[in-house]
């Protein structure tokens, strides 16, 4: 048995002997309702964003701090963000008992108050109009590249860049038994006009944003390229044109304020790019 399914199995026993002693599978007081993301659901929800030591975790509407344990024993730093007091004290006794308080933490607060700069993941399960308000500020405050899964429910008008289905037997609501997972990654703000040079002749890049994807036209070498339905990768974009003059690739990453990266034609050297918007 490997170590990570031992800690799962570990997991497991302790929330399981914390949802018998509060008798709290399915908790409807609140806006958000508690209900219980059975233990291979966590699993598939760490896979997806990758979850691995050093990444610094965030859970809104942690529940039981079942998501924010196992991210803990997986060697990431995650803290659970969660309304209800009785719920943070039950998740503060299962780090305490599995001895990982150093690296899972929780806080009884708002999550529309919380400080998210920080986090390079994001995990939630929240009703449908929680998370399509919620959307707009994951956009604006989290860092371009942080990762973020959701269960069940979408983030209102952006779509995902990827969703997976898993088998969910041991799922307290649902008929079907299956659980639908969303993931994301946060990407750049990059629309408007840049400018620049690649090497020494001028180069101009309009971009047309809407979430993830973009559209738009590079001009270089009298040459105007247009391009539609592009996916920006966090702060990275790549752009692939076949030209009559000779195939194109542009490759970005955004720096500050600043987009750099090179320009590469066929049969020629790669040429370095510096734009500003």
């Amino acid at each position: 048995m490997d170590a990570r399914r031992r800690c799962a199995l570990a997991l497991a026993a302790v929330l399981a002997v914390a949802s018998v002693a509060t008798g709290q599978g399915v908790n409807e007081d609140l806006d958000t309702p508690f209900v219980i993301t059975p233990t291979n659901v966590v699993t598939a929800m760490l896979d997806l964003a990758r979850v691995a030591p050093g990444d610094r975790l965030v859970d809104l509407g942690s529940g039981d701090g079942r998501i924010v344990v196992a991210a803990a024993q997986r060697g990431a730093t995650a803290v659970g963000i969660e309304i209800d007091e009785r719920l943070v004290t039950r998740s503060r006794e299962t780090a305490r008992r599995l001895r990982l308080e150093d690296r899972a933490t929780f806080v009884t607060q708002d999550l529309f108050e919380t400080d998210l700069s920080s986090a390079n993941v994001v995990t939630l399960y929240l009703l449908p109009d929680v998370n399509r308000r919620l959307a707009p500020r994951l956009l604006a405050t989290l860092n371009p590249g942080t990762r973020i899964v959701s269960h069940d429910y979408g983030l209102g008008a952006w779509p995902p860049d990827a969703s997976i289905v898993v088998d969910a037997p041991d799922k307290p609501v649902n008929v079907e038994k299956k659980s639908r997972l969303f993931y994301w990654v946060v990407p750049a703000r990059l629309g408007g006009r840049w400018t620049g040079r690649a090497s020494d002749a001028p180069l101009s890049l309009e971009i047309v944003q809407q979430y993830q994807r973009v559209s738009g036209a590079l001009r270089f070498a009298g040459r105007e390229l247009a391009f539609t339905d592009r996916s920006v990768d966090g702060d990275r974009l790549a752009l692939a044109f076949a030209s009559p003059g000779g195939n194109v690739d542009v490759a970005l990453r955004l720096r500050g304020s600043v987009l750099t990266g090179e320009l590469r034609e066929a049969g020629r050297a790669p040429l370095p790019i510096t734009l500003s918007r």
